[in-house]
């Protein structure tokens, strides 16, 4: 699977560990930067990552400090929804419930173990449509 991958300054070292892991799996990563540590400002990369997600209709990653800034980014593109996961949980009723297309994840507030495996479980589950598909398609105005 083809899968978009963007952070800031504050979630690069998580972006790596990500991108590292997704392509070991298999996947082709398309990482959007940012490259360094050096400071950045974090809609530059969300943006990117949300035109990749739209163009290839496939899923992505965005990590920054809190998530919020790239998730708040994210979700301005009409068909992006972005879901700000901490939690294993959450990442999987994202996918199930909501349809999200964009895992954003707190670099500054979760263990690499952890995001490893909400990336995982994000990727590996299904839309469960029915009730759900009803919901989805209020979200956009």
């Amino acid at each position: 699977m083809k899968i978009h991958l963007g952070s800031d300054h504050a979630g690069f070292l998580l972006k790596e560990q990500v991108k590292t892991h997704l392509q070991q799996q298999g996947h082709e990563v398309v990482d959007h930067g940012t490259f360094s540590e050096s400071s950045t400002d974090y809609p530059e990369y969300a943006h990117s990552t949300a035109k990749g997600v739209l163009e290839d209709k496939t899923l992505g990653v965005l990590i920054c400090g809190s998530a919020n800034g790239v998730c708040m980014t994210a979700n301005k593109h009409a068909g992006v929804r972005a879901a700000l996961c901490w939690l294993k949980e959450v990442a999987l009723l994202a996918r199930q419930h909501n349809n999200a297309n964009i895992i954003c994840l707190p670099a500054r507030f979760i263990e690499v173990s952890d995001a490893l495996e909400m990336v995982d479980v994000f990727l590996e589950t299904e839309f469960e449509g029915g009730r759900h598909e009803r919901r989805v398609g209020l979200i956009e105005l």
